[in-house]
């Protein structure tokens, strides 16, 4: 008995050190910072003329600005679910925002490996600070148990809706905001207590054990509220107002809701401002630390901008210049801003129109931390274009799908792009069909003059689609 322990123990340990063996030397530690409903123009690099984003845009041209990267779709659940999963739309867990109560969202199944299970196997230490919104605590979708190590933040997208919530979860426990008082007042400014958080995170950190930082702050989602410091000062006062009644904090405050603003465009460039910010201290905690030459850090948003609680994406041209919003599978509503750093492998100031999504994430992330790649997913690793090794392999295409509006579905096949409105209804109606080089605001439907290649594209929109009992799509 004792030899035959003996012999296993030693083929454990020949294993072990074949997989460590097979891992990269210097493992990059990962930073991903997701921006929530921040639309393609709404940070300087990108065109923003109105707003100041100086910490974004170093970033960016320190390291490697995206022009065509694309979320999961055009909401909050299902994009994320994207990422998390490697999986497009029309095969990811969740496939659209479905609350469940007392709080938060259909949980993503534990039979599904998540990129930060997957680098937590890796050896990695994981950390999630934000809004989660894919199931509740104590569930199976619970962020401990999908992965992360720690968790600080809104647990549920609804009410993240408000920025001054009664409450906020420390993994498992909920935190109670007294100075909020059940919506009655508004004191305790979320995204700072958790920016803190986070920070404390990075500050525990050194060169020993590579981590995984997911970031998905809720800046600039509506509501529009912000601290009375000095960047709304800046901007108060710079531009034409129009006042937005919403539900304010007090007696009758509704979870969901959003407050009334009297300066509604201040207000916006004010928490764009602050989400640059808490870029600015992530970038400058991770030199402090001596952490940011192997530290790569990526910045994206989970979907376009919004219009809701008086948000004005047209007058920002948030957008930039693409057609669409949030809710649209038109270019405003799904490509975003993507940049990312790492100095020992990204050369500064470098530009790539790699056509990638939200779901090429985990195998990226995985091929750097040496973590093995699940099967069956639907991401391509886009390391090699990262690091200028290897060859990069490409998409044939990609697909989405979104399941509110009468449902919708796009495929983009090089430079062709498909689009069909109230698919549910009519899961063979005629598709739009746009060829973006010619025409990357999708102004000119070329259906008709192009019948074969439309065909096409509506014949991958069915094969991508595998229908959902709990996201139904009626194909």
């Amino acid at each position: 008995m004792t030899k035959l322990l003996f012999c296993l123990l030693v083929a454990t340990s020949i294993c072990s050190f074949g997989v460590a063996q097979n891992r990269p030397v210097n493992r990059p530690n990962i930073v991903f910072i997701l921006a929530d409903d921040l639309g393609y123009g709404d940070v300087g690099i990108n065109g923003q003329k109105l707003i100041r984003t100086p910490n974004i845009d170093r970033l960016a041209k320190e390291g490697m600005r995206f022009t065509q990267f694309y979320a999961g779709t055009s909401v909050c659940a299902p994009s994320r679910s994207s990422l998390m999963t490697g999986r497009h739309t029309g095969h990811t867990y969740i496939r659209g925002n479905k609350s469940v109560e007392p709080e938060g969202q259909e949980p993503i199944a534990d039979s599904v490996t998540t990129v930060a299970e997957l680098l937590q196997r890796a050896g990695y230490l994981t950390g999630a600070f934000g809004k989660w919104g894919l199931g509740p605590v104590g569930s199976v979708g619970d962020p401990n148990k999908q992965g992360f190590d720690r968790f600080y933040g809104y647990n549920c997208q609804s009410l993240a809706h408000r920025y001054y919530p009664d409450h906020l979860w420390d993994d498992s426990q909920k935190i109670t905001l007294a100075a909020n008082q059940d919506l009655r007042q508004a004191k305790e400014y979320a995204p700072d207590l958790i920016q803190k958080q986070a920070m404390r995170f990075l500050d525990a950190r050194d060169d020993k054990q590579p981590f995984f930082l997911f970031l998905p702050y809720i800046l600039p989602h509506a509501e529009l509220i912000v601290p009375d410091d000095s960047l709304f000062q800046y901007y108060k006062g710079k531009f034409p107002e129009k006042p937005f009644k919403g539900a304010d904090y007090g007696p009758d405050a509704k979870t969901g809701g959003y407050t009334s603003q009297a300066y509604p465009h201040a207000t916006f460039a004010a928490m764009v401002g602050r989400l640059d910010l808490y870029v600015g201290q992530v970038m400058a905690k991770l030199k402090e630390k001596g952490l940011d030459q192997n530290t790569l850090v990526i910045f994206s948003s989970d979907n376009g901008p919004h219009i809701e609680g008086g948000a004005d994406p047209t007058f920002f041209n948030s957008s930039g210049g693409f057609r669409g919003v949030k809710r649209d599978l038109y270019e405003g509503g799904i490509r975003e801003p993507f940049f990312a750093r790492w100095p020992k492998a990204i050369k500064p100031g470098s530009t790539s129109d790699y056509i990638g999504a939200f779901w090429d994430l985990l195998p990226t992330f995985a091929e750097l931390a040496g973590a093995k790649t699940p099967a069956r997913i639907d991401g391509v690793s886009f390391a090699p274009t990262l690091t200028s090794k290897g060859t990069q392999k490409k998409h044939d295409y990609l697909y989405w799908e979104f399941h509110e509006n009468g449902g919708r579905q796009a495929v983009r096949q090089g430079n062709w792009k498909a689009v069909r409105l109230q698919a549910m209804a009519n899961p063979a109606s005629p598709v739009e069909l746009y060829d973006l080089a010619k025409d990357p605001k999708e102004a000119h439907n070329v259906a008709a003059q192009y019948p074969d290649r439309a065909k096409q594209l509506s014949e991958l929109m069915k094969q991508s689609h595998v229908e959902s009992p709990l996201f139904p799509f009626a194909h």
